[in-house]
């Protein structure tokens, strides 16, 4: 059973330096039929300005992944951590008992766009911590590469939290398939392009969760980009 989250019918933050988008219920956007998918907590779809910046604020218990399309965006955290993310990169940060971070377009003349995902995590109250990696397009192309595990397996991130994570490059006509375990179902966020996802037709911005099945099939409609959740 796929069902679709249409990109036109997500909660909206718009500022002048901020265009976001909320594919559940997050900050002031609450939808009460839309609070997260199993342990996917908060899918964001950033477009942050030159210059924008989100200044110190402060997480707790909660298992952070930044996945970059375009642009860069410069990290500081209270653990001493920082660098910049660019695409192919996805970073996590596990904010555990506490922790402040700012993020901050890291260009001054072209906008950054970005995925900031948050994962329930599996132990409260952990020691905070931050961890950034870097895929080539080479290793998602026309594949699902893992970059986010509960288990940090093949080179992944390692996430405090029983959920894997991939992200796929598909060039169009492209088919993948990711099997999932019983009990196990899947969400599938379009970045870019168009992608068939179990027969059913998702657009950029699109979501679905993917429930009942022992397969994710994805077929690239067009040249597109996606992120395959894998939840326990």
């Amino acid at each position: 059973m796929v069902r679709i989250r249409p990109a036109g019918e997500r909660g909206k933050t718009r500022l002048a330096w901020l265009d976001s988008k909320h594919t559940f219920s997050f900050n002031r956007y609450y939808d009460p039929d839309h609070m997260g998918f199993r342990n996917l907590r908060v899918i964001n779809d950033d477009v942050v300005a030159p210059g924008g910046i989100f200044r110190m604020h402060p997480h707790e218990n909660m298992e952070i992944i930044t996945y970059v399309l375009d642009g860069g965006v410069e990290h500081k955290d209270s653990t001493g951590a920082q660098g910049v993310i660019r695409p192919g990169d996805a970073q996590r940060m596990s904010a555990g008992t506490g922790i402040f971070h700012s993020e901050a377009n890291a260009a001054k003349d072209k906008p950054a766009h970005f995925y900031q995902i948050w994962i329930e995590p599996r132990e409260y109250n952990i020691q905070p911590g931050y961890e950034q990696k870097t895929f080539a397009e080479g290793e998602r192309k026309n594949r699902l590469r893992l970059i986010a595990a509960s288990d940090g397996r093949d080179g992944a991130v390692s996430i405090r939290a029983n959920a894997d994570v991939f992200a796929g490059v598909l060039d169009e006509g492209t088919e993948v398939t990711q099997p999932l375990a019983r009990g196990h179902a899947a969400w599938v966020q379009v970045a870019r392009g168009s992608v068939e996802v179990n027969g059913a037709l998702l657009d950029e911005g699109d979501g679905a969760a993917v429930e009942a099945v022992d397969v994710v099939r994805l077929k690239a409609a067009e040249a597109a980009e996606v992120l395959v959740f894998d939840l326990a």
